[in-house]
C-alpha cells in the first residue's frame, strides 16, 4: 500500500516541471489525481503518457485564476469520485519585475496565479474537507517566502503571502480536520533551470557556480520535491499543519559569503 493509497488528489501546474514529479508521485502512492493546468494540451499528454504509474491520472484544462472554472473543475471530481482528500496548489509563475515600471495588470496576473488559484483551489475543496473533518492541502512555495536575492521583485512578495495564506488557512480548519502545509523549494532541476543554465554565456561555469553556494553542492531534483510533498500531504504527516518546510540542498541555513 502507497502512503496515498486511495485518496483522491488535485495536483494544480500539473503539466510540468515539479507539478509533473507531484502527480507522478502521488499516483505512485495509490492516490487517483487529477491534474490541472491552463495548457489543455500539455496536461492531456500528461494524462495519456503515465497510465501504467499508479492509479488513474486525469488531465483537466483549468485556468485556477478564474472561479468558475475551478469550480466547475471541482464540481465534476465530487459528482466522479464523492470527495477530494488532497489539494497540493503548484501552479505559479516566475516574475522579475521593477517595482517603478512594472504595470498594475502585470502586477494583477503575477499574483492571480501565485496567490489567488491557491486560494481558489482552497475554497472550493474546503468545505467538504471540513464536512468529512479530514483533508490536506500543500501549497507549493519558494525559499523566497523568507530569503531573497536583488532582480527577484514581486516573485518574493507573492510567495510570501502564499506562505502567509498557508498559515491562515491551517489555524482558521485546525479543529475541522484540515491541514495546510507549505512545501518551499529552492533551485530545482527543472527544465526551466536547464534552460537558464544553456542561455548563460558560459553554461558549465554558470551551473558551477550556483552548485558551489549550496553546501550540498548540487541542487534538489523534481522528484526530491514530490516525494516531500506526497509525505506531507499523506496520514504520515498527521500532526503538522502550518509548517513550512524548505528543501534547498541547505542553501537557507547559511550566512552569505
Amino acid at each position: 500500500m502507497g502512503r496515498l493509497d486511495g485518496k483522491i488528489a488535485i495536483v494544480t501546474g500539473g503539466a510540468r516541471g515539479i507539478g509533473r514529479a507531484i502527480v507522478e508521485k502521488c499516483a505512485a502512492e495509490g492516490a487517483t489525481v487529477a491534474a490541472f493546468d491552463v495548457d489543455g494540451e500539455a496536461v492531456a499528454a500528461l494524462a495519456a503518457s503515465l497510465p501504467a504509474v499508479g492509479r488513474a491520472i486525469a488531465g483537466m484544462h483549468v485556468d485556477v485564476t478564474s472561479e468558475p472554472a475551478v469550480a466547475a473543475a471541482v464540481t465534476v471530481l465530487l459528482a466522479r469520485h464523492g470527495r477530494i482528500d488532497v489539494l497540493v496548489n503548484n501552479a505559479g509563475t516566475n516574475a522579475y519585475f521593477d517595482a517603478t515600471t512594472m504595470t498594475e495588470a502585470e502586477w494583477d496576473e503575477v499574483f492571480a496565479v501565485d496567490l489567488k488559484g491557491a486560494w481558489l483551489c482552497a475554497k472550493h475543496v474546503l468545505p467538504g474537507m471540513a464536512a468529512r473533518q479530514r483533508g490536506s492541502i500543500v501549497n507549493i512555495a519558494s525559499i523566497h517566502t523568507r530569503l531573497t536575492i536583488a532582480g527577484m521583485f514581486p516573485y518574493a512578495a507573492a510567495k510570501s503571502a502564499l506562505a502567509g495564506l498557508t498559515r491562515s488557512l491551517a489555524l482558521d480548519y485546525a479543529a475541522q480536520g484540515v491541514r495546510v502545509n507549505t512545501v518551499s523549494p529552492g533551485w530545482t532541476r527543472t527544465h526551466l533551470v536547464e534552460e537558464w543554465f544553456r542561455r548563460q554565456p558560459d553554461p558549465r561555469a554558470a551551473e558551477a557556480s550556483v552548485l558551489d553556494v549550496h553546501p550540498m553542492k548540487r541542487i534538489a531534483t523534481p522528484a526530491e520535491v514530490a516525494n516531500l510533498v506526497a509525505f506531507v500531504a499523506s496520514d504520515e504527516a498527521s500532526a503538522i499543519t502550518g509548517a513550512e518546510f524548505a528543501i534547498d540542498c541547505g542553501l537557507g541555513v547559511q550566512f552569505a559569503i
